[in-house]
């Protein structure tokens, strides 16, 4: 058997071998603009694929087929579009039986309507632009579905995306009018009714037939089948998918469905609109009359929120509609654009002003007529909005720093009067006297005028606050794609580090203006520790340590701060950063050169000398009542 023996040649082939396959490799690999492009490709198969499933007919009932032009000539194939189609197919006929578009728009909004179905194919609005500077859509590519299915005198049941409409476009006035027929014949027809004002997102629309009870059955059911994938415009898809829901008015009252659901579904009645809402746009459908009834449907289409995301949610509006006397005719109006107050509340007696997300109750009223106010008054003499919102923050402060003195005062009195409370502690020792204790400490601050609860009032004032704004920034659209320092968008996450890994409850990016918030507020927190001490009683035995939870309240608020603000508004960040700075100096200026520690005590024994005020009926009942529990107290210890 021949021995093996190591062959040098071999192993410097080997090494060539290699060499050659790693320098193939490695002059072969993709450019950064071809990875780009594979990217872009990759996009737009998941864009084609939700096109083909949003073009699967689902319903029952319907027609298996699609309409095709026919051309009157062809004898055949007339004939078979009418074995399908009934007197309907005199519209496949006709030359507007094209796959064509009729162009309707103005200063603000472009829309194409496709003879195929008679509906809007294409909204673009004019001067907005998606977070990476493509043209902004609401409908495109198939996205959207306005669908009348129906049954036929002569049993057939149809729907209207199926059939060719015929255009006419005229004008009115300044309006732009376009008239989609689909005829049955010459003087028969269904008609969409679309006019567009100059300079305006609403579009007015109308239904109606005209001699159609020979052709379409109305004592069965005629469906309006309304649906939208909504696209994403934001940088953030977690951010805006938390603000996309879908909102209605039901007989004057306003509602809105779980936007984080994976499905959610209502039955309504007496509907006034109906609006797929997006972050900061919106499409709505508005009723002249009332609805009678809807079904509403809202999916969440976001899977996972890491992933490049096309669609956020999909809606759907099955609404039934009512023939009088054979014949359709509804009156209503289009809204597709931005979710703006400013502009939706020009609407006057419909309430498209709800569909902005201000908060509820108070927060909505503090949103409504201070801070909505108070931005456009800044705004509209200051270019820059991040200067916009320091100076709304200054404003605030200021209103808002009687409170503030309120509560500093306050810890100021329980400062002076916390010695004398520690001799009540050492005077009454022992669990048995803890009701004589606090008894005693509630005398003593009754007589020197001091109210431990006046501290916690202004924090408690300043919450509906903290609320509103926590809405009113989400909601704005003013500062929508508007930057200020290193955040090029204050509607955004300002990102200055994008991280290879994930960091749960995090991200996988580091925004600037939620760390600086997070450092102000422990300063803050850190600087206002002795001042809560000072509002509570001193450590009682078998009460839990104050002093501790506070500490760890002190490190633990401003992490969750970071964390919970790294993925949303810039803007809501920089206000709570200056908020806080603002703060800061304001309790400065309090404690060295307006309040006088002397001066409070002074007062206090001065309060001590008066007699006493009469004591309220419900201070007679707590007094009452702690006695009483004293007592029995007592009387349990002496029958042990």
């Amino acid at each position: 058997m021949e021995e093996k023996k190591f062959d040098l040649n071999s192993l410097i082939g080997f090494v060539l071998l290699g060499a050659i396959m790693i320098y193939y490799f490695y002059t072969n690999q993709p450019t950064p603009e071809q990875i780009e492009q594979r990217r872009a490709e990759q996009v737009q198969d998941s864009i084609n694929q939700s096109v083909k499933e949003s073009q699967t007919v689902e319903s029952q009932g319907t027609a298996d087929f699609k309409q095709s032009p026919v051309s009157p000539s062809d004898t055949l194939a007339f004939e078979q579009a009418k074995n399908r189609l009934g007197v309907f197919a005199y519209s496949a006929g006709l030359p507007s039986a094209t796959d064509s578009e009729t162009i309707i728009e103005n200063e603000l909004v472009q829309i194409k309507v496709a003879n195929k179905g008679g509906q809007i194919t294409e909204v673009l609005l004019k001067n907005y632009k998606t977070f990476n500077k493509l043209p902004l859509y609401i409908i495109k590519d198939q996205n959207a579905s306005f669908n009348m299915s129906f049954a036929t005198q002569d049993n057939r049941n149809l729907q209207t995306k199926d059939l060719y409409f015929e255009p006419t476009l005229t004008s009115n006035g300044n309006n732009q009018v376009l008239s989609m027929k689909l005829k049955v014949s010459s003087n028969q027809y269904l008609e969409y009714r679309y006019e567009l004002k100059p300079d305006d997102y609403m579009l007015d629309f109308a239904v109606r037939t005209q001699g159609m009870e020979s052709a379409i059955n109305t004592s069965q059911a005629i469906n309006l089948d309304w649906q939208l994938k909504s696209l994403r415009t934001e940088k953030s898809v977690k951010y805006e998918n938390q603000y996309t829901d879908l909102r209605y008015l039901e007989n004057g009252t306003f509602e809105y469905m779980n936007a984080m659901s994976d499905e959610d579904e209502e039955d309504v009645n007496d509907v006034n609109w109906i609006a797929f809402k997006q972050q900061f746009f919106a499409s709505v459908l508005l009723a002249e009359d009332k609805f009678e009834s809807a079904k509403l449907i809202s999916k969440n289409l976001v899977k996972n929120e890491d992933t490049d995301t096309v669609f956020t949610k999909q809606y759907q509006a099955l609404i039934p509609l009512q023939a009088k006397n054979g014949e359709l005719a509804y009156n209503m109006n289009m809204y597709y654009g931005p979710v703006d107050y400013a502009v939706l509340s020009q609407y006057k007696g419909k309430q498209m002003d709800r569909i902005v997300s201000l908060g509820w109750g108070i927060f909505r009223w503090i949103n409504k007529y201070v801070f909505i106010p108070v931005f456009s008054v800044l705004s509209s003499f200051i270019g820059s909005f991040g200067i916009v919102i320091i100076l709304m923050t200054i404003v605030v402060r200021i209103i808002m720093s009687p409170v503030v003195y309120k509560s500093y005062l306050s810890s100021a009195k329980m400062k002076v009067l916390r010695p004398e409370m520690q001799e009540i502690n050492d005077k009454w020792k022992g669990k048995e006297n803890a009701m004589k204790r606090q008894q005693e400490t509630m005398a003593l601050q009754r007589k020197a005028g001091v109210n431990p609860l006046s501290g916690c009032i202004p924090a408690l004032i300043q919450m509906p606050v903290f609320f509103a704004l926590f809405r009113f920034f989400p909601a704005n659209i003013d500062i929508r794609q508007h930057g200020f320092l290193w955040a090029d968008d204050l509607s955004a996450y300002d990102e200055v580090l994008k991280l290879p890994f994930k960091i749960p409850f995090y991200g996988d990016h580091v925004s600037l203006f939620p760390i600086l918030a997070s450092v102000a507020i422990f300063f803050y927190m850190q600087m206002t520790q002795s001042q809560q001490m000072n509002m509570q009683q001193p450590q009682q035995e078998g009460m839990p340590d104050m002093q501790k939870m506070m500490k760890m309240m002190m490190w633990f608020s401003p992490i969750m701060m970071m964390f919970f603000f790294n993925s949303y508004a810039s803007s809501l960040s920089l206000y709570y950063f200056v908020s806080n700075l603002l703060t800061i100096a304001i309790m400065l200026v309090i404690k060295h050169f307006i309040l006088d520690e002397d001066k409070i005590h002074a007062q206090i024994q001065e309060n001590k000398k008066r007699p006493e005020k009469k004591k309220s009926a419900f201070r007679q009942r707590l007094d009452e009542a702690m006695k009483q529990a004293q007592e029995q107290q007592e009387r349990q210890r002496r029958g042990r």
